[in-house]
């Protein structure tokens, strides 16, 4: 199964608790600092990502891991 970028949206809102808000627009290339993520938002989204998707993303990988398009190629790679 292939994620999409507005999947991965759905997951980090969910992760995160935040509104839609700071996630609007085209985050692909943004910084997940900027997006206000943390490493344990960070790590509960590649929990979610294992359930809903089968990828395992190791905890010190996720920290690695600095934009949504870093996961996403992670996860369709």
């Amino acid at each position: 199964m292939i994620m999409t970028i507005d999947d991965l949206r759905t997951i980090l809102v969910a992760c995160a608790g935040e509104s839609d808000g700071p996630l609007d627009g085209d985050i692909r290339d943004v910084d997940f600092d900027e997006l206000g993520y943390d490493s344990l938002a960070l790590m509960e989204t590649a929990a979610r990502i294992r359930s809903d998707f089968g990828v395992t993303i190791p905890d010190e990988r996720i920290a690695e891991l600095r934009t949504p398009r870093e996961i996403l190629d992670l996860v369709n790679g």
